[in-house]
């Protein structure tokens, strides 16, 4: 097997494409729906893309419409979109003992979003056997509860459950109602939120934490000795990540605390954890133990921002990410105090890396308001919800208001393009559309005088 001579700035988006295409086509079959009838082309589509894009959106009961064959082919697609194509092909290269070339490996390291090729495939090994490693761990914990449950289809759906949420896919088999189910289920929520939050890290830290922590226990240092030892990027993404998900808690706690549709009739330790749940899966993994559409508008509100945010760089969440929010909004406070440069933990941020981090703020907000509108549109909808639908589709988070179902063809298609652009990046796309990067131009201009603010 030999990759095609195309771009990795091309080869990434068509990747997911041809996948969606595929998914699209095999959903689409007698077999992969439970009554055994053809299924129309958007519903197909739609299900493959949420599938292999993470999002966790559906138009039809995952439960009840599709077979197990369905079932099969939508988790496949699932592992294959957290993988990501080009990882999926290089480990099936590597499997069957084929040479990588260094246009593979430098395929292979754009697709990882890594900085460098050296020990890529030794870092790809890492990833497989660290992914399957915690989703078996994952399916070994909720068949406590599943087994007893379903019986022998436990074992099916605890798998299911283990990779689309380490996967923060969001979809599930076990009913049509997500985990509203087990709000008073302590294992179930803290099993989900554990996954949603390692496949949310990024491989990256996961490296980081385990050499740094193995090498600190064996020297026996204290847990403040070892964070210092964490990389840059691990603090910030460990931080930003406690941060965001402890205001969420807190903001939803209080705002939801007296909701009866929400949390009023849960006990405190109920309210607790589905309050965290709800700031945890917001992060782009799309479960939900209490209905979307009856939270109050400041949950509401803090849910835009969580899922825009998302989880963090190199990993299986979506969103703009945590470290791009931060660079952007410290790029902000810089700016304020008049300061030169920007640091983070002792260490500089390149100017790159900050122009990356704002283009990517700016692109995807013209994304959400673009979206939005076209929703409103073209269906009739309230702009509340049309604005967390588009925010969850392009942040691939799955959550809804109960808006997907009743979107028309063209609804439908939009947030089919929002997941596909999720996935992908829109900054992505507008650079496989430009082509190649245009030679920089060497003229030298008299500066000009704009006046700004």
């Amino acid at each position: 097997m030999k990759l095609p001579r195309i771009s990795s700035i091309r080869l990434i988006p068509l990747s997911f494409l041809w996948a969606i295409l595929i998914g699209a086509f095999l959903l689409t079959l007698p077999i992969s729906s439970a009554d055994g009838t053809w299924t129309d082309f958007v519903t197909a589509l739609f299900t493959s893309t949420t599938s292999v894009c993470v999002t966790g959106l559906v138009v039809v009961d995952t439960f009840s419409y599709w077979s197990t064959f369905g079932h099969i082919i939508i988790l496949i697609l699932i592992q294959i979109g957290g993988f990501g194509i080009i990882t999926v092909i290089s480990m099936i290269m590597l499997l069957t003992q084929k040479k990588f070339s260094l246009g593979e490996r430098k395929m292979l390291q754009d697709s990882l979003n890594l900085d460098t090729d050296s020990g890529i495939l030794k870092v790809l090994i890492k990833i497989f056997r660290g992914t399957f490693a915690v989703e078996l761990i994952g399916a070994v914990l909720y068949c406590f509860v599943f087994v007893p449950q379903f019986g022998p289809k436990g074992i099916w759906y605890s798998f299911f459950n283990a990779i689309s949420a380490f996967c923060n896919a969001g979809i599930d088999i076990i009913g049509p109602d997500s985990l509203k189910g087990y709000y008073s289920n302590p294992l179930v929520l803290i099993v989900t939120m554990t996954l949603i939050m390692l496949g949310g890290l990024g491989y990256v830290v996961w490296f980081d934490l385990s050499k740094t922590i193995r090498e600190g226990a064996k020297r026996r240092f204290n847990p403040v000795q070892i964070f210092k030892r964490f990389s840059e990027h691990t603090k910030l993404v460990l931080t930003m990540t406690f941060a965001l998900i402890v205001i969420g808690w807190l903001i939803i706690f209080l705002a939801e605390y007296n909701n009866p549709q929400t949390l009023q009739g849960m006990n405190l330790v109920d309210k607790l954890i589905n309050s965290l749940f709800q700031s945890v899966t917001l992060r782009t993994a799309g479960f939900a133990s209490f209905s979307q559409s009856e939270m109050t508008d400041v949950t509401c509100v803090v849910s835009y921002i969580l899922m825009f945010i998302g989880g963090s760089p190199i990993g299986t969440a979506g969103g703009i990410k945590t470290v791009t929010f931060f660079l952007a909004l410290m790029g902000i406070i810089t700016y304020i105090k008049s300061e030169d440069s920007n640091i983070v933990f002792k260490r500089k941020v390149t100017d790159e890396s900050m122009r990356k981090a704002s283009v990517i703020v700016y692109v995807s907000l013209f994304s959400v308001i673009l979206f939005t509108l076209m929703l409103n549109a073209t269906n009739t909808v309230n702009l509340q919800d049309a604005l967390f639908e588009v925010i969850s589709a392009l942040a691939t988070v799955g959550l809804s208001r109960d808006l997907t179902t009743s979107l028309n063809t063209t609804g439908r298609i939009i947030i089919i393009v929002c997941m596909y652009l999720g996935r992908i990046g829109p900054i992505s796309l507008a650079i496989f559309f430009a082509g190649r990067p245009r030679p920089r131009n060497q003229r030298n201009y008299i500066e000009g005088k704009f006046f700004v603010g």
